[in-house]
Formats: structure tokens, C-alpha cells, sequence
């Protein structure tokens, strides 16, 4: 297929080698047109056992990062790893019989290791954190030390001048987590809310690669990235979207005369959030 004018950057995916299909998923996004990728851990539970330990965050951590060094020498861009503790942990470890408050320490923790790699600039291993609350049902002490999991996360990005993404409760706004970003020091922007519908307020949107919440985003003239949250779930696949889902839409949009916002979605907000450049790491 035809080489799109543009990078083109999925903003949430997720890479399995060993269970998933791995680097065929990337060279499927590749073929398509897709340039650059941000690959998100896999929740710990989903590569081995559930963490009772901070050893046990390392694991998932040098799996998605050899995924990305993997993925890189397939792209004509390259991918970035995101590393992080998947909001959802709190319930499992609660489950196991551990109180929320001792959760929320083994969970803070997690981000303090991923920090760790954001912070080692001789190899560069990721680029980003990712955290969140859950996006379901919990008592209020399981909110409540998920609140103080995300603020630290939050911190952290702002101690490391990095990113961070957020897995969240389905909403639009979210003003208040962005005012305790800045308050961190971490501004706004920076934040990235995954698996946004399309209008957001506070942090920016990670659009799910669906044709009207798409629209939306361009309507809404606002900063906007896109996504496919592929899990590379062997048992599930093609779920959440596949991964030649974003270099079809970005194509669409440029169909339909959205050239502006494509650009947007894919040069100028990474640039913005991240302080990558889609356009100088490309090589055709």
C-alpha cells in the first residue's frame, strides 16, 4: 500500500511476544503505513503472577522494552516503551488478601521502578509512565488509595519531566486530575487520558480509533492523539481494535479533508506531550 503523507503514531498498544502475536502485529501496522508506536506493558497478572514483591514489576518491564527494540528495527520510525502499574492491580492484590493501603505501597512502588528506566537516559528505555484508578465499581478505601496511587504516578512524571498516561473511569472531564498534575509541577497537557471518547477537559485525549469519536476530536480543534489499545491476546484477537486500525483512519481522514487535524494528531501533539519529533524520526 501506498506510503500516507504523514508519521503516523499509535498512542496505546500493547506487544506480546511470547503469548500474543508480537512483531507481526507490528509489521501488520508497518504494511499499512504506521510509522511509530507507544507500547504499553501488559498488565503484570497477564505476563505471570500477580506482583507480591517489586522484583516482580521487572518482568514486565524488559518484556515490552525488548518489544520495542524489536519493534523500532521494523518501523520506518521507531516505538517507544510506556511503563507503568495498571490501575486494576489494587483489586487483585486486595483479593489475595493484602489491605488497600498495603496495595497502594507495592503499587507505588511498580511506578518507582518504571520511573527508574524513564530516568536512564544512556539507552533511552522508555518514554513515558502510565497509571490511573479503576475504571469500575470499589469501596471507598480501594478509591481512595487509588487516588494516592495516580497522584504519586503524576509526581513522578513531573520529578522526571516525562508523560504520563492515565487509565481511567469513562468521562470527559477530568479537570481535577489535571490540576493535581500541576500542582505536582507536571503541566496538564502532559497528561494523557487512554481510551478517550473524543471531547475531554483537563489532560489530553488519547482517541479511540473509531470513525465518530474521531470526528469529534477533529471538530473539537483541540490537541488529540490515536489509539487501538491492542492487547496482543492470543485468546482475544484483534481486541481492543486491531493494529492496522489507526494507519486506516489516518488515511480516512485525509479521504475526508482533515489533513490539518491528522497533522495535529500525529506531529503536533506528540511534540506538545511528549517532545518527540514523528517527522525527524522518520526515515523513508
Amino acid at each position: 500500500m501506498d506510503e500516507l503523507e504523514i508519521p503516523v503514531l499509535d498512542n496505546h498498544l500493547h506487544l506480546d511476544p511470547e503469548f500474543g502475536r508480537g512483531l507481526d502485529a507490528v509489521r501488520d501496522f508497518a504494511r499499512l503505513g504506521g510509522t511509530h508506536l507507544m507500547v504499553v506493558n501488559k498488565p503484570s497478572w497477564h505476563l505471570g503472577e500477580v506482583p507480591s514483591e517489586p522484583d516482580d514489576f521487572h518482568h514486565a518491564f524488559e518484556v515490552t522494552i525488548d518489544a520495542v527494540t524489536e519493534a523500532t528495527d521494523l518501523l520506518d520510525g521507531r516505538a517507544w516503551a510506556v511503563l507503568g502499574v495498571h490501575p486494576g492491580l489494587v483489586s487483585h492484590l486486595v483479593d489475595e488478601g493484602h489491605s488497600p493501603e498495603e496495595a497502594g505501597d507495592l503499587m507505588r512502588t511498580g511506578l518507582n521502578i518504571a520511573a527508574e528506566y524513564v530516568a536512564d537516559e544512556s539507552t533511552e528505555p522508555a518514554l513515558a509512565l502510565k497509571t490511573g484508578r479503576p475504571h469500575y465499581d470499589v469501596s471507598k478505601a480501594v478509591w481512595d488509595t487509588s487516588n494516592a496511587v495516580l497522584k504519586h504516578g503524576l509526581a513522578l512524571g513531573a520529578e522526571h519531566d516525562c508523560a504520563v498516561q492515565l487509565h481511567t473511569e469513562e468521562t470527559d472531564d477530568l479537570t481535577e486530575v489535571a490540576r493535581w498534575a500541576e500542582e505536582r509541577g507536571l503541566p496538564g497537557e502532559k497528561v494523557v487520558k487512554h481510551y478517550a471518547g473524543g471531547p475531554l477537559a483537563g489532560p489530553t485525549p488519547s482517541v479511540m480509533s473509531e470513525k465518530d469519536r474521531l470526528l469529534t476530536a477533529v471538530e473539537g480543534g483541540e490537541p488529540f492523539l490515536m489509539e487501538t489499545d491492542f492487547v496482543d491476546d492470543a485468546d482475544r484477537p484483534g481486541a481492543v481494535l486491531g493494529p492496522k486500525t489507526v494507519p486506516r483512519r489516518v488515511r480516512w481522514l485525509l479521504e475526508e479533508g482533515h489533513k490539518e487535524a491528522t497533522r495535529r494528531a500525529h506531529v503536533e501533539t506528540p511534540k506538545l506531550v511528549y517532545g518527540i519529533d514523528t517527522e525527524a524520526t522518520l526515515e523513508r
